[in-house]
């Protein structure tokens, strides 16, 4: 767009917004690639309802487990809330209030869950204690400018029910506000005097019984906030904790140590501080695979290296759950993009379902599944020539395998938690302590070839009869919730073994009384006799060397287990049709979450194709397109200089490339505007580039800039 003028100037012109980039569905994905088929549509909606029931079984999860440490909390801020306004003409009530109850919340090292923490904390403050809940960011409060600023703005959002005319007021202090704690103190009392106490309330349960409600503020990542900030803050609050009830959450990534780092004696003297530790990241962890993958509610299942992939990144990078709740998501994305048998990764009835509308293309793909072809291999030349020609035969077999594979997982994961039970409190743990231990042990191969498994067996031949009754009776509980007949039965042969030692009980008394009888009749003898009869019992011992009842009986269910063990655990690879429910494909997981900047940007800006899939960027290696974008042109040719780079060596060598694409508009405007356009993209490339941290300016040669990188990246 061209302008004319008598002098300089700036002109403005608004943007078209008729003209607006259309956004692709997402299912519209599935349809495109090399894996598109005529089912990519079912795929993808049955993606979306399996993520959607895994992603509100998390949230349940997450409620349930921050249950009491929110209820404590409110717990606390109630007590503390009452004790400020009780006895508060006494002398020991007038050191109360100049105290601020402070609630140090340990939150871990999981810093990218803290955000979803404390939003459901403020949620549940709002609804059951008071409206008045702030959370600030030290990244917003540099100063105790910002700092009070947003504070005041926030509180001034929050949602009371008050009259219009109440509204109206708050609406004009909060134009003419001076921020303050005296103008903050005032707010406060105005707008708490003139709300009416039986009026009711929605979102406030308990703030009814209290003269006013107080004012939560959360500080979400303490450590962060400079000292100066929060010590004026807190003895500036102790001055006026009278007419602006206030109470401190501290969200504590570290120790409660930091408090005493940051405030000295004299702040922190001002604070009565209590703390409150939060579930351990991998308790959590835990009990989300528990839930979402140690379970037959949801079909989709992670191959031993996926799972590894995923919980390596958790335990060693970011111990964040919100993460690998997105890489399993980025899993179950991926496995139903990639596989086009994923049609099949549903609830039982619905994928027999599903079995009868295949088509010709899916009936081949599962003929050439590697467990499909195994299990083929196994079975007789008729049964093999009708899985292989018939479709019909192969859809009906199909319905066999696909519930057999739901009966397999059923069995295997009840058995999974009994062999936990019974491996989790052996010393030293040879096959973990947690069950995600254990059941990547069990899908990367057969577990009982394992030496681990061996020397679990040895311990189990030494345990005490207490502590064996014990593991038995919460084996008993896993089988117990079982419906199948096998396991049933399994339960009722566990139930027999606890009956069994419990009747030991019985024999072991009898032989404790007829040992202190011959003990008695010991005592009488002199030395040389009681020598004489401990050498004749220790040699009918050595002689006999039979075993005890509870002996016989331990080894019984010693071998119990390793037969429940060989006949349950076997790893799913060799399960027919185990590809449609597993996504193993750990190693396009790996590239998209183990992120390698560096060769993604020499990817990207040496080859723009890779990322872009414009066919005008197909080029052969070591040309340089013309229509490429300017970074990608000024990269490609800073790759072909030396330490230093000559500014206009470079920019000429830019220009004569750009310009080949750009001759044919070349009567549309002058070269020297052209010249001028083309200069600019230059240094506009070139500034990108530094900013990349792939060049930096020099003072060696005028008109130079060093390179900084080599070797392609």
């Amino acid at each position: 767009m061209a302008t004319s003028s008598v002098s300089k100037g700036c002109f403005v012109f608004k943007p078209n917004f008729k003209k607006r980039k259309i956004s692709v569905p997402i299912e519209d994905y599935f349809n495109k690639g090399k894996n598109a088929s005529e089912d990519s549509k079912l795929r993808f909606e049955t993606y979306q309802l399996i993520w959607q029931q895994m992603k509100s079984e998390t949230e349940r999860l997450q409620e349930e487990l921050n249950k009491n440490l929110f209820d404590s909390l409110i717990e606390f801020l109630q007590t503390s809330h009452s004790g400020l306004w009780k006895n508060s003409e006494d002398w020991s009530g007038e050191i109360k209030l100049r105290e601020i109850p402070t609630a140090a919340l340990i939150l871990g090292v999981n810093v990218t869950d803290h955000d979803l923490t404390l939003r459901s904390l403020t949620e549940v403050l709002q609804n059951n204690v008071t409206p008045y809940v702030v959370s600030l960011q030290a990244k917003d409060c540099p100063d105790m400018k910002h700092f009070l600023q947003k504070l005041v703005s926030q509180l001034m959002d929050c949602k009371v029910d008050v009259q219009s005319k109440e509204k109206e007021s708050v609406q004009v202090i909060q134009k003419n506000v001076h921020y303050s704690m005296d103008s903050l103190s005032a707010w406060y009392m105005s707008v708490t005097q003139k709300t009416d106490p039986k009026m009711p309330r929605k979102k406030r349960t308990f703030s009814s019984q209290w003269h006013s409600p107080p004012v939560v503020l959360i500080l979400k990542d303490m450590e962060s906030f400079t000292t100066k900030v929060l010590q004026d803050f807190i003895i500036i609050s102790s001055q006026h904790l009278r007419e602006f009830p206030l109470i401190l959450i501290f969200g504590i990534a570290t120790s409660p140590v930091v408090i005493h780092r940051l405030l000295p004696h004299a702040v922190s003297s001002l604070l009565c501080i209590e703390l409150f530790q939060s579930l351990s990241c991998k308790e959590h962890l835990t009990t989300v695979l528990d839930k979402l993958l140690l379970t037959t509610q949801f079909p989709f299942k992670l191959s031993e290296k996926v799972l590894q992939i995923l919980t390596n990144i958790f335990l060693y990078h970011d111990f964040s759950i919100q993460n690998f709740i997105k890489g399993l998501q980025l899993s179950l994305l991926e496995h139903f993009y990639s596989q086009p048998l994923s049609v099949l990764c549903c609830n039982l009835p619905e994928a027999k379902r599903r079995t009868h509308f295949l088509s010709a293309n899916q009936c081949e793909n599962i003929r050439r599944l590697p467990s499909f072809r195994r299990y083929v291999e196994k079975q007789s030349s008729q049964k093999q020539v009708a899985l292989l020609t018939s479709d019909k035969s192969l859809k009906e077999e199909t319905q066999s395998l696909l519930e057999n594979l739901h009966v397999y997982h059923t069995n295997y994961f009840l058995v999974l938690r009994c062999l936990h039970q019974f491996t989790s409190s052996l010393p030293k743990y040879p096959l973990g302590r947690q069950i995600r231990e254990l059941y990547c042990m069990c899908l990367e191969k057969n577990i009982w070839d394992s030496e681990e498994y061996a020397s679990v067996l040895q311990l189990l031949r030494l345990l005490a009869k207490d502590e064996l009754m014990a593991m038995l009776q919460n084996c008993f509980k896993v089988f117990q919730s079982s419906s199948a007949k096998e396991l049933g039965n399994t339960a009722k042969k566990i139930e027999e073994f606890l009956a069994q030692f419990q009747s030991l009980d019985a024999e072991t008394k009898e032989e404790e009384d007829t040992s202190q009888s011959q003990s008695k009749g010991l005592q009488k003898t002199d030395l040389y006799h009681l020598q004489k009869s401990l050498l004749e019992m220790k040699e009918l011992r050595s002689t006999s060397k039979r075993q005890t009842k509870f002996e016989v009986l331990r080894e019984q269910v010693v071998s119990f287990v390793d037969s429940l063990v060989r006949e349950y655990l076997l790893p799913p690879d060799t399960q027919p049709l185990h590809e449609t429910l597993y996504f193993s494909s750990a190693h396009t997981l790996r590239q998209h979450l183990n992120a390698a900047p560096r060769i993604a940007l020499h990817t990207a800006l040496n080859n723009p194709y890779y990322y872009l899939k414009n066919e005008a960027l197909r080029s052969e290696e070591g040309c340089i397109p013309n229509v490429a974008p300017d970074i990608c042109i000024a990269y490609k040719l800073h790759l072909e200089c030396s330490r230093l780079i000559n500014l206009v060596d470079w920019s000429e060598a830019f220009a004569t490339v750009v310009t080949a694409a750009e001759k044919m508009d070349a009567n549309s405007v002058t070269s020297e505007e052209r010249n001028e356009v083309i200069h600019a993209r230059f240094i506009r490339a070139v500034s990108e580039l530094e900013l990349l941290g792939f060049i930096k300016p020099t003072k060696q040669k005028t008109d130079h800039v060093a390179r900084l990188t080599w070797g392609g990246c």
